[in-house]
């Protein structure tokens, strides 16, 4: 084996060819470039949706009904990834749907991570009667089916974006709550907190300055997971029609605008399927890699 490398190595622009490849593996394994591309592609529809969108998202032309992506037979460049069956342009749609799908992960996680960590702390630190009431509230989030809760909710209260962010946060509130309790157990009996008290700190000061710090690693990379999960939790709310109501552009509503005609206009549910796919994806892998870098254990298992 070593002959046949060193022979291989011997030859000229093989072993440049080889050296440049590893390099290359190593800095896609040591470093989330792949998630990375994903989040900056998104990140660009989200900021320049009205630049790189040629067509109105919510305004369809029934003379263009499900028109085939550019590359197949019938397609046209006016619509790159085709059109829906009330023709209106796939691409589009996308582009602005982006915006929906983070505006809400930005808001729902911005609330629920803030609220659940505070109150996590909380029950942890105080514990007692604070620790019993706040924890049965979060088995509580656990308990209630998500998608039956949703469906009375719009029933009763109708569809909106204001109602899936409040229902979105009443559920993911519970997870940050949790970990944080159980963090915090550990952290208030560490020296430096103890030191803390001694000193005539109160119980917030101890809080801010000396547990939370040592919860910051732990709710970003929750966080990190959690967005893939939020923004498939609202596709799925989309797609049973309890979302985003029409004909405002969202992943999950253009995936079940497109059921009826998977056998002959496949596009319409396949392209914002596509983007689902790589939205969780893409934040899923960092979150899985955050966690590694912030746990130095981890981070010495992988190398």
């Amino acid at each position: 084996m070593a002959s046949v490398e060193q022979a291989t190595a011997s030859i000229p622009g093989i072993a440049p060819n080889r050296r440049a490849s590893t390099r290359v593996w190593q800095l896609i394994r040591s470093w989330p470039v792949i998630p990375i591309m994903i989040l900056a592609l998104l990140a660009t529809f989200a900021v320049f949706a009205p630049l790189l969108a040629n067509q109105d998202p919510e305004k369809g032309n029934l003379r263009v009904r499900t028109v085939p992506p550019v590359w197949q037979e019938g397609g046209s460049r006016e619509h790159l990834l085709g059109t829906d069956q009330q023709g209106r342009d796939i691409w589009s749609r996308i582009v602005y749907g982006t915006r929906i799908s983070l505006l809400i992960a930005g808001i729902v996680l911005s609330v629920g991570a803030i609220l659940g960590t505070a109150l996590g702390i909380m029950s942890g630190f105080f514990g007692g009667l604070v620790d019993e009431i706040l924890m049965r509230l979060v088995d509580l989030t656990f308990a209630m089916p998500f998608i039956l809760v949703a469906l009375v909710v719009a029933i009763v209260l109708g569809q909106g974006m204001d109602i899936i962010i409040v229902l979105l946060i009443a559920f993911s509130w519970g997870a940050f709550a949790r970990q944080a309790r159980g963090e915090t157990l550990t952290l208030k009996e560490r020296d430096y907190v103890a030191q803390g008290r001694v000193a005539g700190g109160t119980s917030r000061y101890i809080m801010m300055r000396h547990i939370l710090p040592g919860l910051i690693n732990t709710i970003i990379v929750m966080a990190t997971l959690r967005v893939g999960q939020l923004i498939l939790a609202e596709a799925i709310l989309s797609f049973l029609g309890l979302g985003i109501p029409p004909p405002t552009p969202a992943w999950g509503a253009m995936v079940s605008d497109g059921r009826g005609y998977i056998s002959t206009a496949w596009w319409i549910s396949f392209f914002p399927g596509l983007m689902i796919f790589l939205t969780v994806m893409g934040f899923n892998f960092l979150g899985d890699w955050l966690r590694d870098y912030f746990d130095p254990r981890l981070r010495q298992a992988s190398q």
